[in-house]
């Protein structure tokens, strides 16, 4: 097992609490009333709902426990104490495309925070790794799927 930090943000972390209890008390509930019913059924061995069930069971323990673990190498960080003389998590970054000279705009956070949608990419993720510890001006290239990606550091901000 991993012992790296999980660094989230104080409302990430919340989320994620409330998410751990609703699995733990109404999901589980739900799962073991399927089981139940299921089992009612009659025959376990030719019982695919059962079976069904059993497995709902499974992933839904195995869901928690992840969770548990993530939440327990959880740290608080509040991105408004990001410096900005370098790439940090939750720092902002603005970025120039060497390739289609258009402006991107992400946030570094955790995976547990990444949302691509709303410019939330991982350190974990390949442009997210490289992006870490540079500074304005200095150029990145990113191995991705369709070749390298080069990127210019514009600007980084909390």
């Amino acid at each position: 097992m991993s012992n790296n930090f999980v660094y989230l943000t104080r409302e990430k972390l919340a989320e994620l609490e409330a998410q751990l209890k609703e699995m733990k008390t109404t999901e589980r509930q739900d799962a073991a009333r399927k089981i139940a019913e299921a089992r009612a059924h009659g025959d376990l061995s030719e019982n695919s709902e059962y079976d069904a069930a059993k497995e709902a069971m499974q992933m839904l323990e195995l869901r928690i426990a992840q969770l548990e673990q993530t939440l327990t190498r959880a740290r608080v960080m509040d991105p408004s104490e990001v410096r900005t003389d370098k790439v940090y998590i939750f720092s902002k970054v603005k970025l120039l495309d060497m390739l289609s000279n258009k402006n991107i705009e992400y946030q570094l956070v955790s995976t547990e925070e990444a949302d691509i949608h709303k410019g939330k990419i991982s350190t974990d993720s390949p442009i997210g790794k490289s992006l870490l510890g540079k500074k304005v001006g200095e150029i990145v290239s990113v191995k991705v799927p369709a070749g390298v990606k080069q990127y210019k550091v514009l600007e980084i901000s909390r």
